[in-house]
């Protein structure tokens, strides 16, 4: 027995220490920043100044902060409504037995696959450009004229721009999700409920939407995390250094860890800690929230 108990120290040693290195310690050290006065990441402790809970305070009364907060908000709220809607209805669509469902699959997967940088250069170059973008030419060709000229890169438009091209990257990631817990679903129930009468909308209703609770939470979980990083996207619609419309909170993290090199911003590290703890916070409650009204353990496949 005391050999077997060493064996298992030996094996799951390194492992262990993986862990407290790569995520226990770096979570402790941000939480521990978030409360102190630090100019630069890497200064030593000696070097930090106690603030206590001052770096909330002053990220609760800068308006650029409550913009990116907002700007956060709206991303998870407007655009998880349009990528949970679109990649479910596609989900359901691929395993309803089509032909070509791979084919069908991997076109709308297709964005997740793509750089970042080329998707955001598309959609400004190829799909906004004023003069020769998609949407000009297709609104023109339907005489929708009011949509034509709509100036999508201007400020006013240009938040909206970069939710629907961010959507369009993301439906494809979660279609999966949504496919694999519909494909887990036994087919002898809708065999079942097809002989008690019921259509598809009535089985969509009542059968597959129940069993996928958990699927459900899942992909709210993993929206609200790629929200919460959200970063590349919003720097290359728009840099804060030009204007506002598109930050979030990621970039006004990195604009304090490094500095902006301008008024905007100064550097402190302490306070893109306090940025982190408070995204951290959004994530696990959003989870909190999903647990407590979405329970599926009465549920059974």
């Amino acid at each position: 027995m005391k050999k077997n108990k060493g064996m298992i120290v030996a094996f799951l040693a390194p492992a262990v220490l993986f862990f407290v290195v790569i995520f226990v310690y770096p979570i402790i050290r941000t939480l521990l920043m978030s409360f102190f006065n630090i100019e630069g990441v890497t200064d030593g402790i000696g070097l930090w100044t106690f603030t206590g809970i001052d770096n909330y305070k002053t990220l609760l009364s800068t308006s650029l902060f409550r913009t990116a907060m907002t700007n956060l908000a709206k991303i998870w709220l407007y655009g998880g409504i349009i990528v949970m809607s679109f990649s479910l209805l596609f989900g359901v669509i691929l395993t309803s037995g089509i032909r070509f469902k791979k084919f069908f699959r991997a076109i709308i997967y297709l964005p997740n696959i793509v750089s970042a940088v080329a998707l955001a250069t598309m959609w400004l170059q190829y799909v906004y450009s004023p003069k020769f973008g998609l949407f000009k030419s297709l609104f023109t060709f339907l005489h929708l004229d009011k949509l034509a000229n709509i100036p999508w890169t201007d400020g006013d438009h240009k938040f909206m721009a970069l939710l629907i091209a961010y959507c369009f990257g993301m439906i494809g990631y979660h279609m999966l999700i949504w496919t694999s817990g519909i494909e887990r679903i036994s087919p002898d129930l809708y065999e079942a409920a097809t002989i008690d009468g019921a259509n598809k909308p009535q089985q969509f209703r009542y059968m597959t939407l129940p069993l996928l609770k958990g699927v459900f939470k899942t992909n709210i979980t993993m929206w609200s995390v790629s929200c919460v990083g959200f970063f590349v996207w919003s720097q290359l619609f728009s840099t804060v250094t030009a204007e506002t419309s598109t930050i979030v909170p990621m970039v006004y993290m990195y604009l304090q860890m490094f500095g902006a090199g301008n008024t905007i911003t100064a550097r402190n590290a302490g306070l893109a800690a306090a940025i982190g703890v408070i995204l951290s916070l959004f994530v696990v409650l959003i989870f909190t929230i999903c647990n407590k009204l979405l329970k599926d353990d009465d549920l059974e496949f």
